[in-house]
């Protein structure tokens, strides 16, 4: 029986009204002051892997198999959501990074080798990040690719060693902003196929030749370093105990899942882009200069303006997370304050900036070393995930906020599905 046969039309609308007030009261629950204080951390990780070796990766994948590979997005970012919440608690619950944690409750040998791989995985990150700066100003105003790999260096330490984290913090969310308004004016630009487009999400569908693009995109989302820079940033917060703790890691959950969906649309909207703009014409993207200067005679200059502004702030702001990720990193598995900014320490970030300076220089194809950089992300996260998930489920490191029987179990299946997949990859590329 309807509203309207139960009340009188004064009654219907004080209905509504009740209905209203009870969903605004909602929302403003959901959306309080002390929530928003608690959002950032999460969109800080979706800044670091909207980089530029996600354009590759999905710009290859678009303009090669069209929508095909869509899914994979959608599974990783499933895995991120997952991973990124369990890094979070550990950094809130403990106080410790991720790499303090290994380093306290490994053995010395065991917390070595794994510093090491991750070390090795962030110096492949910043090959990305670099060159995708460097790009971005060679295509706005035509500064050499070795110069702006330079500028994009001295920016990103600049503003690491100038500025505090919560400034720094909305410098990176002001990025993440300017590239999700840019993605949104490309799709309205393209008009893809929306039909077409979404069964695409979920169907997974993998073979030989898409496998290595694949897993260049799980390693573009599911990025190793960024676990660590979640449990880092998020430990100086004030936790409490108790009920309070439980309430404020609802609030930190809820921030994970809206930043990593952030993630998802933006980067399916780099595939739908390139599917859309690219697959029709028989043009598979092979060098990031070669999709910004087709998208310009395809559906417009203003496009392809908008794709390199948005390569240079993807450049930029993923520089950002990947320094602070590896400064953490780096003192977490030395023993040393997360926190401190030695000049010892400044002078390795400075070094290993110009080593990947260097490897942008002499590189004979850019868009190769981007695409190769994120498949060693995808090597290197099993060694990441492992050690997440044992000292997640250890009582004597969570207590009660131990990972559950679900929560583990997840984490089992999806730490054995990226050892699957780089088995396979391992496998097919020996045949």
């Amino acid at each position: 029986m309807s509203v309207r046969e139960n009340f009188s039309p004064a009654g219907v609308q004080i209905y509504r009204q009740s209905q209203a007030a009870r969903l605004l009261a909602f929302w403003r629950g959901l959306f309080n002051r002390e929530l928003l204080s608690y959002l950032g951390p999460g969109f800080l990780v979706t800044l670091g892997f909207i980089d530029p070796g996600n354009w590759a990766t999905n710009m290859a994948g678009g303009s090669q198999f069209q929508y095909d590979l869509l899914w994979v997005i959608t599974a990783s970012t499933l895995m991120l959501i997952l991973l990124q919440q369990m890094a979070a608690r550990l950094g809130a619950v403990t106080g410790l990074s991720l790499a303090s944690n290994i380093r306290t409750r490994f053995s010395p040998a065991a917390a070595g080798f794994l510093g090491i791989t991750i070390t090795l995985a962030c110096i492949a990150t910043d090959l990305a990040e670099y060159l995708g700066g460097a790009l971005g100003l060679e295509l706005l105003f035509g500064v050499p690719r070795w110069l702006g790999a330079v500028i994009t260096g001295v920016v990103v330490n600049v503003l690491v060693y100038r500025e505090q984290y919560r400034r720094l913090e909305h410098i990176l969310l002001a990025f993440l902003q300017v590239v999700a308004v840019i993605y949104l004016v490309e799709l309205i630009i393209v008009r893809p196929d929306w039909i077409a487009v979404w069964p695409h999400a979920f169907m997974v569908h993998v073979d030989q030749k898409s496998l290595f693009l694949a897993m260049g995109m799980l390693g573009a989302v599911v990025m190793p370093h960024n676990l660590y820079l979640h449990s880092n940033v998020i430990r100086a917060r004030e936790w409490g105990t108790g009920q309070h703790r439980r309430r404020l890691l609802r609030f930190a959950s809820i921030d994970t899942v809206m930043a990593m969906l952030t993630g998802w649309l933006i980067n399916s909207s780099m595939i739908i882009v390139a599917a859309t703009v690219f697959y029709p014409h028989g043009i598979v993207v092979q060098t990031i200069s070669q999709a910004a200067l087709s998208l310009r005679p395809l559906v417009g200059n203003v496009a392809g303006v908008l794709f390199a502004a948005a390569l240079l702030a993807c450049g930029w702001g993923s520089s950002l997370t990947s320094s602070l990720s590896k400064a953490g990193i780096i003192m977490g598995y030395l023993g040393r304050p997360e926190d401190e900014r030695g000049l010892w320490l400044r002078g390795i970030l400075i070094l290993s900036g110009a080593v990947v300076v260097a490897a942008i220089a002499l590189a004979p194809d850019p868009f190769a070393l981007l695409i190769w950089s994120q498949v060693v992300l995808s090597i290197q996260l099993p060694f990441t995930m492992v050690p997440l998930i044992v000292l997640t489920r250890d009582p004597a490191v969570m207590g009660e906020f131990a990972s559950g029987k679900w929560e583990f179990a997840l984490a089992v299946l999806t730490a054995t599905v990226v050892v699957g997949l780089n088995v396979l990859l391992l496998y097919w590329s020996i045949l």
